[in-house]
């Protein structure tokens, strides 16, 4: 991969010589000493100014080479905000070659628009920390090629990493096959034998804001005491992603999210266990499918749903429940929505409850959209309004929200919410095909109830209410939560309810003992000025603590017993806006632990790490790039019985895992997320081209009985795409590779052709308004 020599010769703090391009790159990015190197500063600023006489030599036709945008990729960081530079760096301190590099970067802008050739077929990713792989060695980064090329005019398979399901022909996963092209497959076979199939929905949804899917779910003839369900989805044409919600009556029993089509259309397939919602299946419901979509002469993507379930049986040792209560806006018999959002709505239900109730599990569904989208990045309370002459308004309550439940008006447990980050977040070039983590899936929160039994059992009505809260701060050091969020949260619960078997009895017991000290919430933050007084940066932190206890002694059928929910919790939030508004990093990690004991066992803890590095330059055209760097991860480990089914059911059934299953004690999955996107856009003409890189690592492993480890791998995946296009992808069960697959990074084609919006900041999500031009070309200092 040479690069031209453009004279000079010098050496390295620490190496050899340097006279090419590459070498001086190299050095560049190695230290901030070598980037003041006379010599390297010479190299390259003589190659970006090169770089610019060829493109005026040939304004409509020049192509970089791929070394060549590795140069502009390296001196746009500045203004794209991929690497915070210190003032002494000499990429900062010429004006001159500022104005080069924006006249380098409208040029290829401009001709991204009318040729869609000006970007290279490979981008030099922009550097970001590596986060390491498994502790095993399981990838095959050099494999064959491909027996067939991908095509650059096929149909784009999206999907979602996640374990096997359990199916009637066994382990059924996604994997991608030789061409190339993502499958939905079995990937092992099982014992189980009899299904079957129910089609739940045919329908494509267009103008569907308020109009969702209604049907009439009839039991299938056939035994069955499991079922999997799956979604398959076309669309073509320009689109956002949406939010869907399924319901049986005014109960929601998933959520999900689309992908953002393509002009030549994407497919995906998500096959989902949906066993624990037996009490709906046994008997006919409504089925309520919601997905509010827009079609008009911009928003032309239409999506064509097909929604089955196929019912079987297995060995199964998990007991459903015996009645599902719906905690909802209740809007079923309207054939409408059911869900809650807030903060306009009062997410309340008053309900009375059976009175020989043994086990109580509260499930609560919530998720950010509009200006909550984005949530983890916002700033605290009192900074709203730091970047106002130029960037306007930022959202705010800060980068914390906690989801609540409350009984009677007493608080009975939290959830502290995944950052989710759906296919159009922050830069969709990121989540093609590979989509973001739980974004087909997005996972419930189980807060064990079973201590307010003695209260809710006594015959009368009693109230379940949810609630958002944020952190209003005193513009110091303290903050106290919030009972109001920005718009919106979209949220419904329900509770998943076991009787015991005599009808005539009566739980009762002692009123729970609540231990809920106020959470401790530690802020900081500081502002820098330019000379004119503007506010030029902001850093800010939020740390939050809180444990929350309910404890109880109740008497069933089954005796007396006493019964104890506690959780225990911790979010760290590092947050900086630098150039005026123009660049945000976020650095946030999530963690917790719940546990259930006394009665039913169950333990879940997790740790949810995000970094975001996010930026955008604005062009007097009204052009912009937008660019990130985004690395995120899930670990969650559960053990003992929760509601939601754990993972291990299909490999209970294949012979080399099944002697395995009854030695664990539970499931740990751990999965991260490394991507780098940019994204040109030309809101005149509703075009943009997007381009992107994002691999993701996945490990599904069993907890052992006996010292509570995770170290049996039941399935792992590896797999990484380039603009759209998978290049590699590994796949084990139980240890044993089930294939490999890679395709040449050099052979990838140019980024898609995607719909434009107005602003750059309503794809980041900071907050109305439209960015002024003058802000991020002051950013500098110079």
């Amino acid at each position: 991969m040479g690069g031209n020599n453009y004279g000079g010769t010098g050496q390295s703090p620490s190496g050899p010589a340097i006279t090419s391009v590459i070498q001086a790159l190299e050095a560049a990015r190695d230290s901030a000493e070598s980037a003041q190197d006379p010599t390297v500063v010479h190299i390259l600023e003589t190659a970006i100014a090169d770089i610019w006489r060829k493109i005026e030599a040939q304004p409509t036709s020049y192509v970089m080479t791929r070394d060549e945008f590795a140069v502009f990729n390296y001196f746009q960081g500045p203004l794209l905000g991929q690497t915070i530079l210190s003032n002494s760096n000499p990429r900062r301190s010429s004006t001159g070659l500022k104005s080069l590099l924006l006249a380098i970067l409208g040029a290829c802008v401009a001709l991204t628009f009318l040729l869609g050739t000006c970007l290279p077929a490979t981008v030099e990713q922009w550097p970001v920390d590596e986060i390491s792989s498994a502790s095993f060695d399981l990838v095959k980064y050099a494999v064959a090629a491909p027996s067939a090329t991908p095509s650059s005019s096929a149909v784009l398979e999206d999907f979602q990493v996640y374990q096997p399901v359990l199916t009637p022909s066994g382990a059924t996963d996604e994997t991608t096959s030789d061409d190339g092209a993502e499958n939905t497959t079995t990937i092992a076979q099982s014992g189980t034998t009899g299904s079957c199939q129910v089609t739940l929905m045919v329908h494509s949804f267009g103008y569907s804001y308020g109009i969702p899917f209604v049907g009439e779910y009839t039991p299938p003839s056939c035994d069955f005491n499991r079922v999997s369900m799956n979604f398959t989805v076309t669309s073509q044409g320009r689109q956002f992603d949406r939010l869907a919600l399924m319901y049986f009556n005014d109960t929601e029993v998933w959520r999900t999210s689309t992908a953002e089509p393509t002009v030549n259309g994407i497919r995906w397939e998500y096959i989902k266990d949906m066993s624990e919602f037996m009490y709906f299946w046994n008997t006919p419901q409504k089925l309520i499918f919601d997905l509010g979509n827009l079609i008009d002469s911009t928003y032309t993507g239409y999506y064509n749903t097909t929604l089955t379930a196929t019912f079987f049986t297995s060995q199964e040792t998990v007991e459903p429940a015996d009645l599902i209560v719906p905690i909802s806006a209740r809007q079923g018999a309207a054939n409408q929505a059911s869900l809650f959002t807030l903060p306009s709505d009062n997410a309340t239900n008053t309900i009375s409850f059976p009175r020989n109730v043994n086990r109580a599990v509260f499930s609560v569904s919530a998720c950010g959209q509009a200006t909550e989208e984005f949530w983890w990045s916002n700033v605290l309370q009192s900074d709203v309004n730091t970047f106002v002459p130029y960037d306007g308004t930022l959202y705010g309550y800060s980068p914390f929200r906690e989801v609540q439940v409350l009984i009677d008006g007493q608080l009975a447990g939290v959830q502290w919410p995944f950052p989710v980050i759906f296919t159009g977040g922050v830069v969709p070039g990121l989540w093609r095909p590979i989509v973001g983590i739980d974004a087909f899936d997005l996972r419930e929160h189980e807060i064990d109830i079973t201590p307010w039994l003695p209260i809710l059992c006594d015959g009368a009505q009693h109230t379940f209410e949810i609630r958002v809260a944020g952190i209003d701060d005193d513009g110091k050091t303290s903050g106290t939560l919030t009972k109001t969020v920005g718009a919106s949260w979209y949220v419904t619960g329900k509770v998943f309810v076991w009787l015991d078997d005599d009808e005539s009895s009566i739980t009762t017991g002692d009123a729970p003992t609540l231990v809920q000290p106020e959470p401790v919430i530690t802020l900081s933050q500081s502002l820098t000025q330019n000379a004119t007084g503007a506010n030029e940066t902001l850093t800010y932190t939020t740390d939050v603590k809180r444990t929350f206890s309910v404890s109880s002694s109740i008497t069933t059928q089954n005796g007396t017993q006493t019964v104890t929910w506690t959780q225990n919790l911790a979010v760290t939030n590092y947050g900086q806006y630098t150039d005026f508004g123009a660049i945000q990093v976020n650095d946030q990690t999530t963690t917790g632990l719940d546990e259930s004991s006394g009665g039913t066992y169950y333990k879940s803890s997790y740790s949810y790490p995000l970094y975001a590095n996010t930026s955008y330059f604005v062009y007097p055209s009204g052009n912009y790039t937008i660019g990130a760097t985004i690395v995120r991860g899930l670990d969650l480990d559960i053990q003992g019985t929760p509601v939601f089914p754990t993972g291990l059911q299909p490999f209970a059934q294949l012979p080399k895992s099944a002697p395995l299953v009854s030695g664990f004690s539970g499931t740990s999955l751990s999965t991260t997320q490394n991507g780098s996107a940019s994204y040109f856009a030309d809101p005149n003409i509703g075009l943009a081209t997007g381009f992107g890189s994002t691999s993701q690592d996945f490990s599904f492993k069993g907890i052992d009985v006996s010292n509570g480890v995770a170290d049996t791998e039941l399935y792992y995946r590896s797999v990484e795409a380039v603009n759209s296009t998978i290049v590699r992808d590994y796949e084990s069960l139980i240890g044993v590779e089930l294939g490999s697959y890679g395709y040449p990074v050099e052979a990838v084609g140019s980024g898609q052709r995607v719909m434009a919006v107005l602003s750059p900041k309503a794809v980041l999500g900071r907050g109305p308004g439209v960015a002024k031009e003058q802000l991020v070309q002051g950013g500098g200092g110079n």
